[in-house]
Parts: structure tokens; sequence; C-alpha cells
């Protein structure tokens, strides 16, 4: 009895949509049979017919085939349960469940890369480390992964380690911000899900830039603020630089957050999972009321379109239509009015560690750095030139 011919379904990316290529050796009856399914499409690059990759069509290839060839679907079912255990590592990560990678680089990872980085996802959720740590350390571990083929992460030593850090820096042209990222992923993964710390102590860390913070002075803050005339619009810039929030917390706060009998608002939550309490200034309480008036929130303080907390990509195109309207061509973003309130309380007089409670800083030495940018130490200094002789 004649053995039938072979038909390989295989992924196929091609116009930027996902296929189903079907490839087989030429073979008349089969070319045929194929070119007359709905739907299916020769691709000249690819020298194979093809079909957008969905349920029904391959239904519609097995049905249209299966008396006249032998099917082999191994590449493609490969593929699909790759896309899938993706799906799930983003649905873990608090990401909406879609294939952040590209498609093309899917057919470069193996199965085992792709449950490691599912094992860090879960360890990293039972820490309760934040949504958006997970999310960076999760696509600095898919980057690995797709570079590194068939070979299997758990394996990698200090010396490949370095030389990837090399390549981000050399070749890639990233930077040192970025591979400190990308070093803590792995770090983590090394340390708390294989329990091999030794393996990060011959590595060392690119040095990081030090980088001044963007201030604004005082007279600019109200030019940004009288440019806006949309009540919440104002009301949420005036918060976060009479509060010195981080964009995430002016948009998590509740109503209730705001004591206007104690004067203060409570920050639940913030960075590293703190709470805190920053001074509830007399004229945010003055502009709330206002804004409350108008607006009537229901919980959120701030709400969005649907009713939910306000979103952060906005709010930040609020600040950047002042800073626009205003005239001000300083670099930054929201988190400068942050830098604002600690200078300006620096200037004023306010004591370094009372600044670095209300900040919720950690570690003096990230609240010093107002110090370089502070106006009150640097006005002490005379020039050089000052002191020439002109006449």
């Amino acid at each position: 009895m004649k053995s039938l011919p072979v038909i390989v379904l295989k992924p196929l990316f091609h116009r930027g949509d996902e296929g189903i290529a079907i490839v087989f050796d030429h073979n008349k009856v089969l070319n045929n049979s194929i070119k007359k399914i709905k739907g299916v499409k020769w691709s000249q690059t690819h020298r194979c017919w093809y079909m957008l990759l969905t349920k029904e069509n391959y239904q519609l290839i097995v049905k249209t085939v299966k008396e006249l060839a032998t099917i082999s679907n191994n590449p493609l079912k490969e593929y699909l349960e790759k896309r899938k255990v993706i799906k799930k590592i983003n649905k873990a990560s608090g990401q909406q469940p879609t294939v952040t990678v590209q498609r093309k680089t899917l057919t470069t990872i193996t199965a085992n890369n792709l449950e490691q980085v599912e094992l860090m996802v879960k360890t990293l959720k039972i820490k309760a480390y934040s949504p958006n740590t997970i999310r960076v350390y999760k696509n600095e571990m898919m980057i690995l992964i797709h570079l590194l083929g068939e070979k299997k992460i758990q394996e990698l030593k200090t010396t490949q380690i370095k030389s990837y850090m090399l390549w981000q820096l050399e070749t890639k042209k990233l930077s040192e911000t970025k591979v400190h990222s990308s070093l803590n992923a792995l770090k983590f993964y090394f340390e708390q899900v294989l329990q091999q710390p030794k393996i990060f102590f011959e590595i060392p860390r690119p040095k990081k830039p030090i980088k001044l913070p963007t201030v604004h002075a005082t007279s600019e803050i109200v030019k940004m603020l009288k440019s806006v005339e949309n009540v919440k619009h104002r009301t949420m810039l005036m918060t976060g630089y009479a509060a010195g929030l981080r964009i995430s917390e002016i948009i998590k706060l509740k109503i209730a957050d705001i004591d206007s009998k104690r004067m203060v608002i409570n920050i639940r939550s913030g960075k590293g999972k703190k709470d805190r309490q920053v001074t509830l200034s007399v004229k945010l309480l003055e502009q709330l009321r206002i804004y409350f008036k108008e607006y009537k929130p229901k919980s959120w303080l701030f709400e969005g379109a649907d009713g939910g907390a306000y979103a952060a990509r906005s709010l930040q195109q609020v600040f950047q239509a002042a800073k626009l309207a205003s005239g001000n061509i300083k670099k930054g973003g929201i988190h400068s009015l942050r830098h604002s309130y600690a200078t300006h309380l620096l200037e004023t007089g306010t004591d370094i560690s009372i600044i670095q409670k209300l900040l919720g800083h950690n570690d003096l030495q990230t609240t010093l750095r107002y110090t370089h940018v502070s106006r009150k130490e640097i006005a002490k200094v005379q020039s050089p030139l000052d002191k020439l002789d002109w006449n």
C-alpha cells in the first residue's frame, strides 16, 4: 500500500498576521485540493499556502486533506502552547492576557525557559512585590530567554551573565539604569527562585550617572497652575506640588484620605507599601472644596472617565500641557513637582530629616540629593567673575 504524503502545519508570520503554513513536497492532487479552500492564500516569500491562524481555518484544512495526506501539526501545537504560557504569565503579572513578545520570536523560546519565567512571577506575587516590579522583571526575563534559544536559563554561569551585561552596554547601547533593572530581575530569579545567591558575588554593577532632579522656580509653578483652566486638572497638579506626591499616589487618593480636621493627607500603600502622612495645605483644601462641589467624586478623589481612578498617562499629559501653555521648557514630567516641593522646603529652612519622612524615603542619601539643587547654600557663594574690576 502506497504511503500518504505528509503535510506539516507550521506557524507563519506574514504581513503582521499569525498564520498557518501548509507545507508539503510537490503533489499535484494536494495542491489542487488546498488551493480550493476558501480563504487560503499563496505566499511567494515563504513558497507555501497559508491561512490566518484560527480554530475554524485549522479545522477546514484538516477536513480538506485528512483523506489525502498524513498531517503533522507538532510545530503548530508547540507554538500555541508557548503562546498559552505567555498569556498565563501576563495574567499572573497583572497585565492584559495578550502576547507581549513579538510573535515571530515565540518559536525561539523553549518551554523550559517559559516555565522558569512563570515560576519567577509566582514567587514575586507570593512575596507581594508591586505589579509594576513584576511587569518589569518579567519583561527583562522574556528578552533574555529569547536570546538564549535552546539554552536553559537556570544553567547560566557568572561569566555568561557578565557577557550579557557587556552586550547590553556596548552592543545595544542601553543605559546603566536599564542594565541595573535587568540585573535586578536576574538576581531575584537566581537568589529567590533557584536559591543560588553566590552567583552574583562576582558580578559588578555599572556605575549609574548622577543626575540632578529638575526643579521649577516658585514663579514657574504659579504660571503652570494658572495656565490650567480645567478645575480637576489644576487640583491634581496642585495636590502633587502641595504634598510632594508621586503620580501613583495622586491618582490613588480616596476622598477619605483627606483629613481636614487634622489638616493631613493620608498616603496609603505608597512606594514600598508604606503608609505616611503629609501636611494638607490650606490653599489646597480651598481648591479641593471648589473641585468637590463641581465634580462630586464618589470614592476616588480624582475619578477617571469610567468612574475608576484617574489614569497616570492622562495626568502626565495634563502636566505637559500645563508646561507648554506656561512657556516652561524644562525637561521632565510631573515628578518634577515632587522635586520642586522637596527643594523649596529645604530652601525655606525645613530640616532634611523631616523632608525625608514627608517624601517617604527609606534612605536619607536619596533625600540629600536635593541639597545639590537648593539655592540656599549656592547663593552664599560669589562667582569670581563678580570680583573682577572692569573699570
